[in-house]
């Protein structure tokens, strides 16, 4: 039977989809690590006090990376190149998704419209990310090799998405609410479109290694375009709505450490 965990069961049993899988998460946390971290450097002085919370933020994106690159090391396996067409983050980027990489390596600082725009765009990818670690932690919570770093990476996602919950509700409070709610609604409608395009692309890929027949291949495929079809008509409002979260302050501390994976 063709399931999220037989299918990702598949993945990890191959060395070589492994390593094209743990490459791509690697490079997309490694890139929103950077992001943050520079983000924080150029907070506005009015927002002085969230820049902790986006080095937080930072922090804990460069440790999953160096979980994923722990993980093919672990393993014997070297990073592969990233595909482009599977570059998540890149393409996000491309599409005019997050700040400009142009603005971020300036010294300019950034405006609060501008953090405004990077909680609203945090908000549609995190809610991504938090909903795709759920899944693994709920079929590999438990695996020898990956429970304990699925866990973590979950836990961290969820914060990451109360902290954008609680910071724009901030904001919105103070009178950007039409301009969150607008840009929550382009980047939700950009965002499913590219994660559909990157899901066939990777599918694509994972498919050559593993050798898997057309019939399977065309069933992952519209599987995809399905879901990208239920989230285009309604599934992208899950994306645009704010609530208080259950926890505060979500990323009020020091970055929790990677695990050891030798």
């Amino acid at each position: 039977m063709l399931s999220a965990k037989s299918l990702f069961q598949e993945i990890l049993d191959n060395d070589e989809s492994f390593r094209l899988f743990c490459s791509i998460a690697a490079s997309g946390e490694s890139q929103g690590g950077w992001e943050n971290a520079r983000i924080a450097a150029l907070v506005p002085q009015s927002e002085r006090p969230l820049a902790p919370k986006i080095t937080r933020h930072g922090a804990d994106e460069d440790k999953h990376g160096r979980i994923f690159n722990a993980l093919m090391k672990k393993r014997g396996l070297e990073p592969v190149p990233v595909p482009p067409e599977t570059d998540y983050t890149m393409l996000l980027e491309n599409h005019g998704i997050g700040l400009a990489h142009d603005k971020l390596k300036s010294d300019e600082p950034l405006t609060v419209q501008d953090i405004v725009t990077y909680l609203s765009h945090s908000r549609v990818t995190e809610q991504r990310a938090s909903e795709q670690m759920e899944l693994l932690r709920k079929h590999f919570a438990d695996h020898p090799d990956l429970g304990r770093a699925v866990r973590m990476i979950s836990a961290d996602e969820d914060n990451h998405l109360a902290y954008c919950h609680e910071e724009l509700l901030r904001f919105a409070a103070q009178g950007h609410g039409r301009a969150i709610q607008r840009t929550l609604r382009e980047c939700a409608l950009a965002e499913i479109r590219i994660y559909r395009d990157v899901s066939l692309a990777v599918m694509d890929h994972m498919g050559r290694i593993l050798g898997w027949p057309r019939a399977k291949a065309a069933v992952l495929a519209a599987g995809i375009h399905a879901v990208y079809a239920w989230e285009r008509a309604a599934g992208w409002r899950r994306m645009v709505s704010l609530k208080m979260p259950e926890r505060r302050d979500a990323l009020g501390g020091p970055a929790t450490s990677a695990p050891e994976f030798a």
